[in-house]
């Protein structure tokens, strides 16, 4: 079965070492075949939320936001990659997710995250996985945290830290069958 995802990176800041572990999913989801739309608020640069993408009348939402739909709708799966900010989600991640809606019915996010300390930012993917479960991409039972981001890869995007491809490996085939089981269960439609 032939899958898509859109894996959403959440930081805009200078020097952003998160990038590390979204670069390292998106070679890892290609290994297992998987095709990825990978999406940088720095290249998509939406505004701040005034008016979602299907408030505006078909044809004049700005490109961004009529690629970004496209990469949704054609996506089985969500993975979202979001660092820790005071306990939660950087803005730049909420701001994207927030323009959409339809997009992500019925289709499951699987949710890493990272930080410089040891946790791997795992306050702020508890606290995605509201986000999500109310946009209608549930997320997986697993979390993929990655701490201290800044030392935990070599130029290779090769994991310093052993635990690390295991832990990948595991939740990317949980995220699999979970993208499998939607993707068949869409197909014979949805409640709504």
């Amino acid at each position: 079965m032939k899958l898509t995802i859109s894996l959403i990176y959440g930081s805009v800041r200078n020097d952003r070492q998160g990038i590390k572990a979204a670069r390292y999913l998106e070679r890892k989801m290609a290994e297992r075949g998987i095709k990825v739309h990978f999406v940088d608020p720095l290249e998509f640069k939406l505004p701040l939320l005034d008016k979602m993408y299907k408030e505006f009348p078909p044809g004049t939402a700005p490109e961004p936001m009529q690629r970004l739909s496209e990469y949704f709708n054609d996506s089985d799966g969500f993975l979202i990659v979001t660092g820790e900010y005071n306990h939660s989600i950087p803005p730049a991640l909420k701001n994207i997710l927030d323009h959409f809606q339809s997009e992500y019915f019925f289709k499951p996010s699987g949710i890493a995250s990272y930080s410089a300390g040891i946790f791997g930012g795992v306050r702020a993917a508890v606290h995605l996985r509201v986000i999500v479960g109310e946009l209608g991409m549930p997320a997986i039972s697993s979390i993929l945290p990655f701490p201290q981001i800044g030392s935990l890869f070599d130029d290779d995007l090769v994991p310093l830290n052993p635990r690390i491809e295991p832990s990948a490996s595991r939740f990317i085939d949980e995220f699999i069958w979970y993208m499998k089981a939607f993707k068949n269960q869409r197909s014979e439609g949805v409640p709504y």
